[in-house]
């Protein structure tokens, strides 16, 4: 079984080289699709890989 990696908002905007509000700004805007985990947000690896290949096009 494959278990899907997740990532918080914090680990993305440091990836991104972008500000932690940027990218809860993609989420709230429904623009990087995320999941909610009790107070936190968790962002697949999947849906991050189809965010920045939309971007890039």
């Amino acid at each position: 079984m494959i278990e899907e990696q997740y990532y918080s908002i914090k680990e993305i905007s440091k990836m991104l080289k972008v500000a932690y509000l940027t990218v809860y700004r993609w989420v709230q805007a429904k623009k990087l699709h995320a999941v909610k985990a009790g107070k936190q947000h968790r962002i697949s690896k999947h849906d991050l890989e189809s965010f920045l290949s939309e971007r890039k096009n």
